[in-house]
């Protein structure tokens, strides 16, 4: 049975969806949005797709694609300019190595992140519902309802105090990666390539917490990520996580 439009299955504020939602925009792809609470999407997904991964896109033939990388490779094939890769084989060799490391390093690093401050700083949740298509939860119900959630989220992507720890630590050199990438002209250039989508939301979200702003700050990897994600639902307040555990700005 055929879809009437392209479906995008999502969980709101998640930052590889975000990544596919500005790579549909990018294209003028038009597309419906279905929102799904975590931890449901897990669920939902395995029901309606091979994975449980999000985003998952249906297209309006009723092919089915997962995972923000796959996504994008689809959307090149279906409208090829703009591309979401360079055509010079040295070029989007570099650009390819990017965005894997966007999608395999830095994105599920910036989820345990996340957890673990937002585990920390509960009340800062509703913030994150901002512009969701779902009714927001009342304050007594999201205070029953996340702590048992965090906790599974938490075990689902490793999110354990020395992961945490060590991902901390680990920050500024990705940053200064991330600069390298845009001295370099791999990403960051006037058309955003996929790499730029990839490691611009995972950074954007990290931006949303005041703990890790400051690593941010002033540095080329920011204005990477207000560019292609200017408006970001979200924020937690510095002082979630203890003082010690955070990394001195390189």
């Amino acid at each position: 049975m055929l879809c009437d439009v392209h479906k995008l299955y999502v969980v709101h504020s998640s930052h590889p969806s975000e990544a596919v939602k500005a790579a549909l925009a990018l294209k003028g792809i038009p597309y419906k949005t279905v929102e799904m609470l975590v931890p449901t999407q897990v669920l939902i997904t395995r029901l309606k797709f091979p994975d449980r991964t999000v985003p998952a896109l249906r297209l309006d033939g009723g092919e089915k694609v997962q995972g923000s990388i796959a996504i994008m490779r689809r959307l090149d094939e279906l409208v090829p300019d703009p591309p979401l890769l360079p055509t010079d084989e040295t070029r989007r060799a570099a650009v390819l190595g990017a965005e894997l490391w966007g999608a395999d390093v830095l994105q599920p690093l910036a989820r345990r992140v996340f957890w673990g401050a937002t585990k920390r700083s509960p009340r800062s949740i509703p913030s994150y519902q901002a512009a969701s298509q779902l009714p927001r939860l009342p304050g007594p119900v999201l205070r029953v309802v996340f702590p048992p959630v965090a906790r599974l989220e938490i075990a689902l992507h490793g999110a354990g105090d020395e992961a945490l720890r060590a991902d901390l630590r680990a920050l500024p050199g990705h940053i200064d990666m991330v600069d390298d990438w845009i001295a370099e002209g791999v990403i960051g250039g006037e058309q955003p390539n996929a790499a730029d989508l990839q490691i611009g939301s995972s950074l954007r979200f990290l931006h949303t917490l005041g703990d890790i702003r400051p690593l941010l700050a002033g540095r080329p990897a920011e204005q990477l990520a207000l560019r292609h994600f200017p408006v970001y639902p979200g924020d937690v307040p510095a002082g979630a996580y203890p003082s010690g555990w955070l990394p001195a700005r390189a």
